[in-house]
């Protein structure tokens, strides 16, 4: 025979959670080990100990007012400490327990990304943007209850605001009560008679917003900048995510990035090189003017320090290297052919290419193989 747990608590089956507590407070002050050691009474204390175990958990109670007892042994294998409920099992085999109690409506929303293009000068220097986000927003109407204006929720009459319905079995293991979220609620425990007609009972609605995002100096592409709760807004109104707006920057006409240093590349003909110039630059900070020493080869560079973009973290900038290409004139008329000859005759290079060295071809020699095209 099922044990009263009514009858050990001295209580009757109509009595209330606070009542059952009071019980039970009384009689552990008389009966606690600590107070009276008598073996008779531990053994007391234990039953009223499993009793308010059971009354006073409202699913065991149930369980128990059912006819089930969750406290006796599971079909008799020895599952000790009144194992009856499903969740209770799983949670001493594999250390879970299930969630118990109803879910709420509000939930935080999703985080959101877009894209915002902008050029290598505000990357290299910072800027402020405008930009227009369509997101969700809390309903202007319900302002995020889901209920339509002059109406509420309503406790489920099904779980009795628990969010989910039991049901006892008998198995293997004994009597087993499992738990599912309720189907009329969806595990809320409360269900909207009459839902906002501008969300739909969602409590939030789409919208577009402006919004002043600050790029700081440095940025990248791919560098995405966070805006905290400018995201989605949750269900019910709940919290918003973040935005996340990515960098993508367009490319420039003449610089190529390559971290924070920019690269570009000027072209100056052959005797420039070999003369010397200056080349007029235009740069992200205005233009400058570049000498080329004389005798400047093919493939040098020329760094321009604190030229280039601003380092993210602080510390400065990043170079501007200029690259230069010197060209060789592909006609030549009669005079200029001439000049070159005598140059190249000044300079003792006027000679057969095959008496020069390996590696060691001259001037004359080397534009000759550029006008015939090798």
């Amino acid at each position: 025979m099922a044990t009263d747990y009514y009858a050990v608590l001295g209580v009757g089956r109509d009595a209330s959670q606070d009542e059952i507590k009071k019980a039970f407070r009384r009689l552990a002050r008389e009966l606690h080990p600590d107070v009276n050691p008598d073996p008779k009474t531990q053994d007391r204390f234990k039953e009223i100990n499993t009793a308010y175990e059971v009354l006073s958990d409202p699913q065991k109670k149930q369980v128990y007012d059912l006819g089930g007892d969750p406290a006796a042994g599971a079909g008799g294998a020895g599952f000790g400490g009144g194992f009856g409920n499903f969740s209770d099992i799983m949670d001493a085999f594999f250390g879970t327990a299930s969630q118990r109690g109803p879910r709420s409506r509000t939930r935080r929303g999703q985080d959101a990304m877009i894209r915002l293009d902008i050029e290598l000068e505000e990357a290299a220097f910072g800027t402020t943007k405008d930009i227009q986000v369509d997101t969700a927003i809390v309903c202007t109407t319900c302002s995020g209850e889901g209920a339509a204006p002059g109406t509420s929720a309503q406790t489920c009459d099904m779980c009795r605001g628990r969010g989910e319905v039991s049901q006892v079995t008998r198995s293997f293991l004994g009597q087993v009560m499992t738990s599912r979220p309720c189907p009329q609620c969806q595990g809320f425990g409360t269900v909207v008679p009459t839902p906002c007609q501008e969300c739909a009972g969602d409590g939030r609605i789409r919208s577009r917003r402006g919004l002043t995002v600050k790029i700081p100096a440095g940025v990248d592409n791919g560098t995405r900048i966070q805006l905290a709760g400018e995201g989605e807004v949750g269900p019910g109104g709940g919290p918003a995510g973040d935005l996340y707006v990515e960098i993508h920057e367009a490319p420039h006409s003449t610089f190529q990035r390559r971290g924070d240093d920019l690269h570009c590349t000027v072209t100056i003909p052959m005797t420039a090189a070999a003369l010397g110039t200056q080349v007029s630059l235009e740069t992200l900070d205005g233009r400058e003017d570049i000498d080329i020493r004389p005798g400047t080869q093919s493939g040098q560079s020329i760094p321009l320090h604190e030229r280039g973009v601003t380092h993210l973290r602080g510390g400065g900038r990043g170079q501007l290297i200029v690259h230069v290409e010197v060209t060789t004139p592909g006609k030549l008329d009669a005079e200029q052919e001439e000049l070159l000859r005598r140059l190249a005759k000044l300079r003792g290079e006027e000679r057969p290419v095959g008496q020069f060295q390996p590696g060691q071809q001259g001037l004359f020699s080397r534009l000759k193989d550029a006008f015939n095209g090798r």
